[in-house]
């Protein structure tokens, strides 16, 4: 009898721990609603300047997001699904940053492009375009398109020994993908990482997270933001906990290295490039190994010299 009661308590325990974990130790289930989903952009393929198309207020958040949109208070147009001159500027720049045609359209093109899940930090910061504005550093035989973050952001001579952490929950495969990024960035720049076993004093914080989780910047399903991370000294990196990520290349999933690489560089300072070989342009493809460019090894090298 002790027995069976010592066991019914048990299961009321482990099924009570189980409720109070954080999300990002649960299985990914994917939301039912998914409101930055990047698939609603499908439907607006053709859409151009004076027309009026439902779903264009939903692509003036998905741009005001990353950057290219930012409609003052009360602004005509900047609630309703009418395609105005600012639309059709952000769609232009846009354009430009991805090596596009710059119709200001919604041309097959661009659609495509836009509907490729990507990390969650803005191309475009305080207004300006550091994809295209703020390094072009011409050398014999190349020319550099690698960012920094506006004032240029980086880690102090002191704090190039940085210390890691995984939140509760996190699988070891995660683990030892992102201790594999870490590796990488140190071969090329001037900084050690380790491990730490307290996540609440280390200087990097890596976990699985849905929906909002207390840094502002929430996550909503799968198909659209992969991941994302914070510039210096804020070290918090996160993956969206509703996306598929595996340690080894498998068709509709991500890898967590890759990702890691290009999160890692925003823990160091790197903006987004619009080098498409380089581990921080923004769009990740599944699954996809990429290591480091060219492109971002001297944006690390520049930025701590």
């Amino acid at each position: 009898m002790a027995t069976k009661v010592f066991q019914l308590f048990l299961c009321i325990f482990l099924f009570s721990l189980a409720l109070s974990l954080p999300s990002y130790a649960r299985p990914a289930k994917p939301n039912a609603e998914n409101p930055t989903s990047f698939d609603f952009i499908k439907n607006l393929e053709g859409c151009q300047k004076g027309q009026t198309v439902k779903g264009l207020q939903q692509l003036k958040k998905y741009l005001e997001a990353f950057g290219y949109l930012n409609y003052t208070p009360n602004q005509a147009h900047a609630n309703d699904d009418n395609f105005d001159d600012s639309l059709e500027a952000a769609v232009k720049t846009y354009q430009l940053n991805y090596h596009l045609k710059t119709t200001g359209a919604l041309d097959a093109q661009t659609v495509s492009q836009m509907m490729k899940p990507r990390c969650g930090v803005p191309d475009i910061i305080n207004g300006t375009n550091w994809m295209r504005a703020n390094h072009e550093h011409k050398t014999l035989h190349t020319v550099s398109h690698y960012a920094f973050f506006p004032d240029n952001p980086k880690w102090p001579p002191t704090q190039y020994q940085l210390t890691y952490a995984f939140a509760p929950g996190t699988n070891s495969d995660a683990i030892s993908a992102v201790a594999k990024a870490f590796n990488t960035w140190a071969s090329q720049s001037p900084f050690k990482f380790s491990q730490s076993q307290d996540f609440a004093s280390a200087d990097l914080k890596i976990g699985f997270h849905r929906g909002e989780h207390g840094d502002g910047k929430p996550f909503y399903g799968r198909n659209g933001v992969l991941a994302h991370a914070f510039s210096p000294p804020d070290g918090k990196f996160h993956y969206n906990g509703d996306e598929l990520f595996t340690a080894n290349p498998v068709e509709g999933s991500y890898l967590l290295e890759t990702v890691a690489l290009h999160e890692i560089g925003h823990l160091l300072g790197l903006a987004h490039s619009d080098v498409e070989e380089a581990i921080m342009w923004p769009y990740i493809p599944p699954a996809t190994i990429k290591g480091l460019n060219d492109d971002d090894i001297q944006g690390i090298k520049t930025l701590y010299a």
